[in-house]
Order: structure tokens, then sequence, then C-alpha cells
């Protein structure tokens, strides 16, 4: 960043982050629009891989409305040809970045549920920052969420897990719900590697 005649100059990379940005956005926003309905309540699961869970969960309840997003464009467009293979029309995937999404996010459509599954731990205590539950985070999603609207999170790392129900427990918008029962079983490819995991649900408040 530099000063010119009293004017802040920005640099130029960060310009042009800013304006893919707002182009991305553009795209999440257009796409929302063109195939949800208004008052649109949705099963959402954030970082969906390559979609076998929530392809999984869609089959057997036709009638909700499911999206995945992920930031890996490979990732999507197998999740997309789950999709296709099995007509779901109740099904969406789409490639974009959680805080973007949430920022271009319509306020007509609400969470009756969000899904975290295995998210990255990034297990190194300087890499915290990065994991993707955060007080912020927690407090952006109780704002979309359905009336008693769950949160679901499983992780294999334990430290990842402790972080989660700490942050819950912390959090005014959020309590867990102890001994609910966990929203859909589907054996995912993430979780066929793991040799066990955590699982912990949350219900807004």
């Amino acid at each position: 960043m530099s000063q010119t005649d009293g004017r802040i100059s920005m640099p130029e990379g960060y310009l042009k982050e800013l304006k893919r940005s707002e182009e991305r956005k553009a795209e999440i926003l257009k796409y929302l629009q063109e195939y949800f309905p208004d008052q649109a309540k949705i099963i959402f699961e954030a970082g969906c891989g390559h979609g076998h869970w929530l392809t999984s969960y869609a089959m057997e309840n036709l009638k909700q409305n499911c999206l995945g997003i992920d930031l890996i464009a490979g990732r999507v467009d197998k999740a997309n040809k789950k999709k296709e293979k099995r007509n779901l029309d109740n099904l969406h995937f789409l490639k974009a970045e959680l805080g973007e999404f949430l920022e271009v996010l319509p306020k007509e459509i609400t969470f009756e549920a969000v899904v975290f599954l295995f998210p990255d731990p990034w297990p190194k205590a300087r890499h915290h920052k990065k994991r993707m539950i955060q007080s912020s985070l927690l407090e952006k999603l109780a704002s979309r969420m359905e009336k008693d609207g769950l949160f679901y999170f499983r992780t294999d790392d334990r430290s990842y897990f402790d972080w989660t129900v700490e942050h819950l427990n912390q959090s005014k918008f959020w309590k867990i719900r102890e001994e609910a029962d966990w929203l859909h079983e589907e054996v995912t490819y993430f979780q066929n590697l793991m040799e066990g995991y955590f699982s912990v649900v949350g219900e807004v408040q």
C-alpha cells in the first residue's frame, strides 16, 4: 500500500484478487437465484468433497433442498456427476469459499442443518486461526439458521473436536445438544480412511 498526493494506492495484486472475489461472489449469487426458490430451507454441507454423504442424504430425502460447497473444482465436478447420474433435482454442488458464499447468500435462504465432515484440522497451534470453526463463523451461521436449526461436526482429530466443543460452549448463539442422533450415516471416502472419529451436534439458540 502506498500514498500519492494524499490518496492511498492499493497494491495491484490486491486489487486483482478483490476483482476475482467479486466475480466469484457474483457467480455464486447468480446460481442461488436461479436454482433455489424463495424462502428455501436447505441442508448445507461445507466442504462436501466428492459429494458421497450429501448425495446419499438427498436420495433418501427427495423433498429436501440440499447444497454442498467445496473449494476444489475437481471434487465439485465428481459430486455433480453423482447428482446427474441419479437425477437428483433437490441436490446442488457449487465451487465456493465459505466466507464468500455466506456473504452473498440471500436472506430468504435459511439452513435447517449445517454439516462439517472431517474438515482440515490444521493441527499445529500456529495454524489454528485457519480452522473453519471460529467464533465469527458460528455467529454468521446462527444468523442464517432456521429456529432450532442444527450444526453437525465430525472429525478424526481430537484436538479439533475439543476446539469445536469449546467454541460451541462459549458461543451465546449455540448450545450443545447432548445425545443427539447424527443427521444421516453414510460412510464417505475420507471416513473410510479413519480409524475412529468424534462427533458433536449443536442447536441454535
